[in-house]
């Protein structure tokens, strides 16, 4: 890895640094040790109560719970001195994938350990970690996290919930609500966002029974059964002073900030569901035969089990890309905090893609399932259900669209990359287009460089059009999102194809070089539609036609057979009868 930490936010979009990146290929002994413990556990303790977790049994969640505790699952992000093991993200990422194969536990587990305890580790004060921390790592308590409210979803900061400190100093009394809180009936520890004095956006620790603190009923929900999901209600709920989790006024850091970590964490378990979905597709189609052939062996089929595995392969570079570069930050700056912002643009992205990877997936899975995957005998039905949250979960998809262009566009006009969004035709068509390569790499990387200056192009044009303006033209925005997070899978996959081939030779990197070749075509194409889209949106007449002209010789090439590459990955996924790299 380089010494010091990529740049978030337009590093992506600039030119191509070469950087290294961390790859599920890099994996320790000690990490595949702590892999095959949480597969262990889940195998053997998770998976055979699948049926009773979604009656919603609530002793037998607890139960497993203190079982991951004893393996130190609870405790993978909390420090040594409160009883965690503190694992660096790339560790945590590879338990994270290895837990996501049961979504409503794995969303109770994650819980515990992603927003409902991270506010107090990185935004507690030490005598808040010393109180809560322990209990939380051994499990004999349960944390839940308390933003949303019936007027406020995306809109977070416009929350009702009040809080007013007392006469004595000691309390803050909070009155309001929450809903879709995940954990609500099991949780002993709330963390709750409130207005002190209608208007200083603030968070607090709150404790189950609490007087005036009241937990609603189970929400009747389409998916995540076994996970607990209820609304909290406040009437003149005395919270001790000493419970206000970092400062007045400064919540909006905490939210926002452990919602980046959110997105990035929901995105590896996306990954986990994905793989478990594409396992047990890959199984049923060798094992089901039509007309005396496993219908895995039908090319139709074989499309879909290969596209599934691409997306993933995708997916999988994404996330631990970003893993690694949060690891890099946290030992820059002095503020966890910090680190987790850097990167808000590039979570927002992994939570995108990976919601609606593992929905193509699940979907997909269905439809090779047939009818038995419309029945609930089959897992698969399960997983079509559990997934659909995740578009809407830690901010919906289109809200975190919007963040994607309205972040990077704030950074790039305090950095250079605003001189690429000034580029004029003559600089945009230079060396376009390009048909001789001396290998696979400069084809792909020439290919990445294309794609970003159809963003530029469209980028400038926006700017020019709606100024600052931009964040009002929703439709605008969420094309240059879209290119933006092919542009960054793009990327990542060249980045992680030059370290397999240069650690396991040509040969052996066969497959992963067919899955790159196939994403970067279908991405280079959505990206020329989207950017066609985007520019019709803008311009009419002799300047729309004139920019499509510019985007028609930027968008030629010659396209390869995308269908015989998918059917050599089809082989090799029916053959492993799951998710596979090499």
């Amino acid at each position: 890895m380089s010494v010091s930490s990529v740049k978030g936010g337009c590093s992506f979009i600039g030119e191509q640094s070469l950087q290294r990146i961390v790859t599920p290929e890099d994996i320790t002994e000690e990490q595949q040790m702590m892999v095959d413990m949480t597969r262990d556990f889940m195998e053997n303790e998770v998976i055979p109560h699948e049926e009773q977790l979604e009656k919603l049994d609530y002793d037998l969640t607890r139960k497993l719970l203190l079982k991951a505790a004893e393996l130190g699952l609870l405790g993978v992000d909390v420090p040594e001195q409160y009883g965690g093991l503190e694992f660096d993200k790339v560790t945590g990422t590879h338990i994270s994938e290895a837990l996501s194969r049961c979504p409503g536990f794995t969303i109770t587990i994650g819980t515990q350990t992603g927003i409902g305890s991270l506010p107090i580790v990185y935004f507690g004060n030490d005598e808040q970690k010393r109180k809560y921390l322990p209990d939380i790592v051994s499990g004999r308590r349960i944390g839940a996290y308390c933003l949303t409210e019936p007027s406020s979803g995306s809109d977070a900061l416009s929350a009702k919930t009040t809080a007013v400190l007392s006469e004595d100093g000691k309390h803050y009394i909070l009155n309001g609500s929450k809903i879709f809180i995940t954990n609500g009936a099991l949780a002993d520890i709330f963390i709750v966002y409130a207005k002190v004095d209608g208007q200083k956006f603030s968070a607090f620790i709150v404790e189950r029974g609490m007087p005036g603190f009241e937990i609603g009923p189970e929400e009747k929900k389409m998916g995540i059964k076994s996970s607990s999901t209820c609304s909290l209600f406040f009437e003149n709920v005395h919270v001790p002073a000493e419970n206000l989790l970092g400062e007045i006024g400064k919540g909006h850091l905490i939210a926002f900030n452990i919602l980046n970590i959110g997105r990035h964490k929901l995105s590896v378990n996306c990954l986990g569901y994905g793989k478990e979905a594409l396992s047990l597709s890959a199984k049923h189609a060798s094992a089901r035969t039509q007309f005396g052939t496993p219908i895995a062996q039908f090319p139709l089929i074989g499309k879909k089990l290969a596209e599934m595995n691409i997306r993933l392969f995708a997916l999988e570079t994404l996330v631990y890309r970003m893993a690694g570069h949060f690891d890099e930050k946290l030992g820059e700056v002095d503020q966890s905090y910090q680190a987790f912002a850097e990167y808000a643009v590039e979570c927002s992205i992994c939570k995108v893609f990976g919601s609606e990877v593992l929905d193509f997936v699940v979907d997909e899975g269905v439809q090779i399932h047939g009818g038995y995957g419309y029945t609930q005998e089959y897992k698969i039905e399960r997983l079509y259900r559990d997934s659909r949250i995740n578009r809407i979960f830690e901010g919906t998809n289109e809200i975190n669209r919007l963040l994607i262009t309205g972040t990077l566009f704030k950074r790039a006009a305090k950095s250079d990359l605003m001189r690429y969004f000034q580029m004029s035709e003559a600089e945009l068509l230079q060396h376009v287009p390009q048909e001789e390569f001396s290998d696979w790499f400069e084809e792909l990387q020439y290919k990445e460089n294309t794609a970003k200056k159809m963003f530029y192009m469209v980028a400038g044009k926006a700017l020019q059009i709606y100024a600052d303006k931009l964040e009002k033209e929703q439709e605008t925005a969420a094309y240059l999102a879209d290119m933006l997070i092919q542009i960054y899978a793009i990327d990542s996959l060249l980045l992680r194809m030059k370290q397999i081939a240069e650690r396991y030779g040509e040969e052996k990197a066969e497959l992963p070089l067919a899955m790159t070749r196939v994403f970067v075509q279908e991405a280079f194409d959505k990206i020329a539609a989207w950017a066609r889209c985007a520019l019709a949106g803008m311009e009419t007449g002799d300047k729309l036609r004139k920019s499509l002209a510019v985007l028609s010789m930027l968008a030629q090439h010659t396209p390869i057979d995308t269908g015989a590459l998918k059917r050599a990955i089809a082989k090799r996924v029916s053959e492993k009868e799951g998710y596979v790299v090499m």
